[in-house]
């Protein structure tokens, strides 16, 4: 990496260097495998049967969903809270100028 290197050619270097990855990769299921274990789906679903350890198949997929529906909606207040506030800074730094 050259220390001149500009943001964007960076990103483009960088989106190079995956391109060639992924096209050297034979398997593109099994090298995603472990991301998909891991995802935040089945977190859900585990969550849900620690809450509901008799529950249904069916049961436990509803209350997963509640439960992924529950942490985005409270990232979207978390974001919602930090534009208005960032929002506010920006106005009073405004006014004071």
């Amino acid at each position: 990496m050259s220390e001149t290197e500009t943001p964007t050619e960076r990103s483009m270097r960088m989106r190079l260097a995956s391109h060639k990855s992924w096209a050297g990769t034979p398997d593109r299921s099994a090298r995603t495998a472990a991301a998909r274990k891991a995802s935040h789906h089945t977190r859900f679903l585990k969550a849900a049967r620690e809450l509901h350890p008799d529950a249904t198949d069916e049961q436990i997929t509803a209350v997963a969903e509640s439960l992924r529906s529950a942490h985005y909606t409270e990232l979207a207040l978390r974001s919602a809270k930090a534009r208005r506030l960032k929002a506010a800074t920006r106005d009073t730094s405004a006014a004071a100028a």
